[in-house]
């Protein structure tokens, strides 16, 4: 098994590399920057632009220089018309494109091998001090959702298992059909408007994970207070997420149940519960307790922007949006490494929960 671990250890640098660098390569392609963007700025095209951006110019973007005589029309730039040539190649100087695309992406790499994700363009913070602050929201929805799936999915789906093709089976596969349609911020939308004062019951909170006065609060009623403005979040999370562990559960129990050691344990007089908890049971969750790490992880870092944005929620689906939006790049290209690093590990850790659940699975035999 160590041998197995460090191959895949191994293996997790090319990985990464080709993911950063496929991903700087089409960053290339995609219009706009963030020299465009501040240029924009400048010349008073982009109003949406937010008072962040002024920050990160600093004395560069504190005075446009017009240029005099002959004008940056040949610029590479769209709308640095008027501007001088030197003031936009301070422009490129401080965002770093004074270097040509390879020399800027080596030294990317080098700065993110040694954990050095920079600073944030428009919001003067580190991207690691951002990511720590955005965090704690995908976290929370993240780790509950999944919980809540789990607790719903399992119990759900060995219910469907044993009464396969009975009424509660026919009628909880409806439930299940419609829940999975439904998308989620379309839910979000109804729970607000049904229970956080859009038009009947004034139930629950619509801003943050706290209340204002959450530090006043003693420790039992800070507990309540979260998880009262987790509540509309996560039933929006969990309303289409359990309806396929569902009937991946069941369908786990299904195949177990119709082997033939299942058949010879009955048949030898062994209780229904003795057989189904006794035997089936652990082979049938092998794929579901394996897989919770991932799960948890695709919940996590995915996130649902429309969710958090509903809700008033500041996590990693809106930063990464703003991010992109923004093209703040130290942040997408930051939180891409280290989410992606993240990835492969919890990938590996994902397969060795195999072993741990059955020990019978070896990997040290197969091939990667």
């Amino acid at each position: 098994m160590t041998a197995y671990i460090v191959r895949r250890l191994l293996l997790m640098i090319p990985t990464l590399f080709g993911i950063m660098l496929i991903s700087f390569v089409v960053v290339q392609f995609a219009p706009g920057g963030p020299v465009e963007r501040m240029i924009a700025q400048i010349q008073g095209i982009n109003t949406t632009a937010s008072s962040r951006i002024s920050s990160a110019g600093g004395e560069v973007g504190g005075g446009a220089r017009v240029a005099s005589g002959g004008s940056a029309s040949s610029s590479k730039y769209r709308g640095a018309r008027g501007l001088d040539p030197e003031f936009i190649a301070e422009l490129e100087a401080q965002f770093g494109f004074d270097k040509p695309a390879h020399e800027r992406f080596v030294i990317m790499i080098w700065d993110f091998i040694r954990f050095d994700f920079g600073e944030s363009y428009y919001r003067s913070v580190s991207v690691i001090d951002l990511i720590l602050e955005k965090m704690p929201v995908s976290i929370s929805l993240g780790l509950w959702s999944t919980l809540l799936i789990y607790l719903i999915s399992i119990p759900l789906g060995i219910k469907k298992a044993i009464g396969d093709g009975h009424r509660f089976d026919t009628w909880t596969s409806g439930v299940i059909v419609v829940a999975y349609a439904i998308p989620n911020f379309l839910f979000a939308v109804f729970l607000i408007v049904l229970f956080a004062g859009g038009t009947y019951f004034d139930w629950f909170p619509l801003r943050g994970l706290t209340s204002d006065n959450w530090a006043d609060l003693g420790f039992f009623a800070r507990i309540g207070d979260y998880f009262w403005h987790l509540a509309l979040p996560l039933l929006a999370y969990t309303i289409g997420g359990f309806a396929t562990m569902t009937l991946l559960t069941k369908n786990s129990f299904l195949d177990e149940i119709r082997k033939l050691y299942v058949t010879t344990a009955r048949a030898k007089g062994l209780a229904q519960n003795r057989v189904l908890y006794g035997h089936v049971f652990r082979n049938a969750m092998l794929i579901i307790i394996a897989s919770f790490p991932s799960a948890f992880f695709s919940i996590f870092i995915t996130g649902s922007l429309l969710i958090e944005t509903i809700f008033s929620l500041d996590g990693m689906g809106l930063l990464s949006f703003e991010s992109l939006l923004n093209r703040d790049y130290p942040v997408v290209f930051g939180t891409l490494f280290i989410f992606s690093l993240f990835g492969l590990v919890v990938t590996l850790i994902s397969d060795l929960t195999y072993t741990l659940v059955d020990p019978r699975i070896d990997f040290e035999s197969r091939d990667l």
